[in-house]
């Protein structure tokens, strides 16, 4: 009877210590996960935070996440600094046509990589691999001069028609991963369509582009997000007709200038208190756009980057 208990006794023990390892590391994870997520959140709370302040919240120690009353001047202010409406329009003029065109290019180009045996593939294929690390900066100077002869400078030809060509932002990781999706597709399927007396135009068309629709929504969103954000490129080939992303690095400029244009004026000492504010507001108002698209197509594009990551 004494050992019978004793093993009773001892049996939740024994449980207990079998579970404690995954209790922990589920734990551990739990904990890192939320940790992780914050760190990433925490610009975009600051942000939002921020971006709403009033001139008493940024005296009162006690406001720290939720300001105590909302205003809406900051980001008045912030629109009229950065012209915001002409900025958003030279941003989108920039990167509709050069996303559409890219995408198109990235596509023949890497389904030449995959499908047709060329001498000399394999090296320029390389040259591609090499594009990828190659930094920018490197080739500023060569870039800046072509153009400059092609009488494109401060226009927006000079993307369409870096991206028309295959060398847009990017361009070489996008190929990489399209010919990933392509070389592990059966050959099965587009051989069927040659019987059929289907082209390889029509074939690729037709055949071979509805089955990496996921991969195309991937280098698509991808794009957009470079394009959005560049900065070096746009900043360097452009005199004006600036996107968002330069013009807001112009904002705390702009509005230092207009603090000295009302220098002992009431408002100009509130307007100083809320430059903070005011460039966290510019930052939100930038930024809103991508969060946007990234909710309406956040289930497609991480379906995307599966594949991509499992075909790859």
């Amino acid at each position: 009877m004494t050992a019978k208990q004793n093993t009773q006794n001892s049996l939740p023990q024994t449980i207990f210590r079998r579970k404690l390892p995954k209790l922990l590391l589920s734990l551990f994870r739990s904990v890192f996960l939320l940790g992780v997520g914050f760190v990433m959140l925490y610009p975009v709370l600051f942000m939002t935070s921020e971006s709403f302040k009033t001139v008493s919240d940024t005296f009162d120690p006690t406001v720290i996440w939720i300001p105590s009353s909302f205003q809406l001047y900051n980001f008045k202010m912030a629109f009229d600094l950065m012209n915001y409406g002409q900025a958003l329009i030279n941003t989108v003029t920039i990167l509709i046509p050069s996303v559409i065109l890219q995408v198109a290019s990235c596509l023949f180009i890497s389904y030449g990589f995959a499908r047709f045996k060329v001498r000399g593939i394999n090296f320029f294929f390389g040259l591609l691999i090499f594009s990828i690390i190659v930094p920018v900066q490197s080739y500023m100077i060569p870039l800046y001069v072509n153009l400059q002869s092609m009488h494109l400078l401060n226009t927006s030809w000079q993307f369409y028609l870096q991206a028309l060509l295959g060398t847009g932002i990017r361009s070489g990781l996008y190929i990489f991963i399209l010919r990933q999706f392509f070389k592990n597709l059966p050959k099965e399927l587009e051989e069927a369509a040659y019987i059929d007396g289907c082209n390889p135009f029509f074939t690729f068309l037709y055949v071979t582009m509805p089955n990496v629709k996921p991969a195309i929504l991937t280098i698509t969103v991808f794009s957009v997000v470079w394009y959005y954000n560049d900065y070096v490129l746009s900043g360097m080939l452009l005199n004006d007709h600036f996107p968002l992303s330069v013009t807001l690095t112009g904002v705390s400029t702009a509005l230092n200038n207009q603090l000295q244009n009302m220098a002992g004026q009431t408002l100009g000492a509130d307007i100083k208190l809320l430059s903070d504010a005011i460039l966290a507001a510019a930052c939100l108002i930038v930024v809103l756009p991508l969060i946007s698209l990234y909710l309406v197509v956040q289930r497609y594009f991480t379906e995307g980057v599966e594949r991509t990551g499992i075909v790859g």
